[in-house]
């Protein structure tokens, strides 16, 4: 059975679908007015992973990420730029797109957008005010009480008097309590706004997801994702409004990957040590990403550095030679066979991807040993679970590592032809001085009864 560690209990739990045979499941998405980062590839590839992994468990799974498309950030962004919000916001939802394609990220069942859900959030927060836990503020704001939600802390852990001892809180004179938070913002000049009840004015960012995740997935569903930076307040947020709103449990499972780390720092632009997806992928293959993220547990810190994308480029070239060396015709799973068995157990277990990673090398290693076709597929198979191993082993091994300093292929193909016909002439020392120039250059040749094939070192 599928174990999840739940954030809400602290503890590895069995997994019981509210509804026997399917899961709903919703994540955190992003907020769309600058290129994704590293962390946000991050919650790409994890809960891409999971939904991959629920699908291939027999398991119907509607999947809901949200896009946050209105807030102050895009708001002050599209001000710098001299454009609308919505040209900003489409350009960077397609940026997103783009840059989850070239990472193997397969879309959700529901990409729901913020400024699409107005309504909904309007209900909801007209629901919390009659159950008498949101009350508008004298400046005009709609905000939710804390202390009048006997459960709030349970998520994160944190008591009330501890926020109010030491936690850094949005201080606002208008709140009844420095803990309040913002249901509904009351609009300023030159800003978007809708109208409401309660005036002019936009949602906070916390009840926009509240109200897409009720609206797609109901009141009550199985799983919620994300981040551990927005375990609070985001999702503790989240757990006061729907189950202040709708008298009812929320989420039976919250997950939450671990933080990005570079060379050992925190990841972030005042310590110049800020990296984009795409600034990333022109250096690396994106497939090396995903497999980087893949073989870290979810729930571990992930430290990136160039060495330890290095070592995951090397450590995939070393699967997709096993591939090379056997056709595997086709990538079907048998479930009954060792490797797969153990997979499953691996996967199983709150989604170890790094001991399923394990499996892969140890069933690689059999495959260069026996040439088994049937293991090859085998390979080819559990890796697809994972979004691995779906290319042409020789278009990846011959795939330049993006440094820009690299041999180009068809110098590499002219030379290799010049050795061969060196060796036809019997001039074997111009062979082994095209060998050597290859073997500076990062070229590996391998000769074989079919000719000459090469990878990159």
């Amino acid at each position: 059975m599928l174990k999840i560690y739940n954030s809400l209990t602290r503890e590895k739990q069995d997994f019981v679908p509210i509804t026997p045979g399917s899961v709903r499941m919703y994540v955190c998405g992003m907020t769309v007015y600058d290129y994704c980062h590293l962390g946000h590839a991050r919650v790409l590839v994890v809960f891409d992973l999971v939904q991959r992994w629920l699908r291939a468990s027999g398991l119907q799974v509607c999947y809901v990420r949200n896009i946050t498309d209105i807030d102050d950030k895009i708001i002050k962004r599209a001000r710098e730029n001299n454009e609308g919000i919505g040209e900003l916001t489409a350009r960077f939802i397609r940026f997103m797109d783009e840059d989850a394609a070239a990472l193997g990220v397969e879309k959700p069942d529901h990409e729901p957008r913020a400024t699409e859900h107005v309504p909904q959030m309007l209900e909801l927060i007209g629901q919390l005010e009659r159950n008498g836990l949101a009350y508008r503020a004298a400046a005009g704001d709609v905000n939710f009480s804390v202390r009048k939600f006997p459960g709030y802390g349970k998520l994160s852990g944190k008591s009330l008097d501890d926020l109010h001892a030491g936690e850094r809180v949005d201080v606002d004179a208008g709140k009844e309590d420095p803990l309040d938070f913002v249901l509904w913002k009351r609009a300023k000049e030159d800003e978007p706004f809708w109208a409401s009840p309660w005036g002019h004015g936009r949602p906070g960012w916390h009840i926009e997801c509240s109200a897409m995740s009720s609206e797609l997935l109901g009141k009550h569903f199985d799983i919620h994702g994300g981040g551990q930076d927005l375990q609070f307040p985001h999702h503790e947020n989240e757990i006061a409004q729907s189950e202040g709103a709708h008298n009812c449990h929320f989420v039976n499972y919250w997950m939450h990957n671990g933080f990005v780390r570079v060379d050992d720092e925190k990841m972030s632009k005042s310590l110049g040590n800020f990296f984009t997806i795409r600034e990333i992928l022109k250096r690396y293959d994106p497939e090396v990403l995903r497999f980087f993220i893949v073989r870290a547990h979810y729930r571990s810190p992930l430290n990136y550095s160039d060495t330890h994308l290095d070592d995951a480029r090397h450590a995939l070239s070393r699967l997709y030679t096993a591939l090379k060396a056997v056709e595997p015709g086709g990538a079907e799973v048998d479930w009954n066979e060792a490797h797969a068995l153990r997979f499953r157990t691996a996967m199983n277990d709150d989604f170890n991807t790094p001991e399923a990673c394990a499996v892969l090398f140890d069933l690689a290693a059999e495959v260069n040993r026996s040439k088994s076709a049937e293991l090859a597929r085998q390979l080819r198979g559990l890796s697809g679970l994972l979004g691995l191993l779906g290319r042409d082993p020789q278009a990846f091994l011959q795939a330049a590592p993006r440094s820009g300093e690299e041999m180009p292929a068809e110098r590499i193909e002219t030379l290799i032809a010049a050795r061969a016909a060196a060796k036809q002439g019997k001039d074997y020392a111009a062979a082994d001085r095209i060998r050597a120039e290859l073997a500076d250059a990062g070229v590996i040749l391998e000769d074989g009864v079919k000719g000459t094939s090469w990878r990159r070192a």
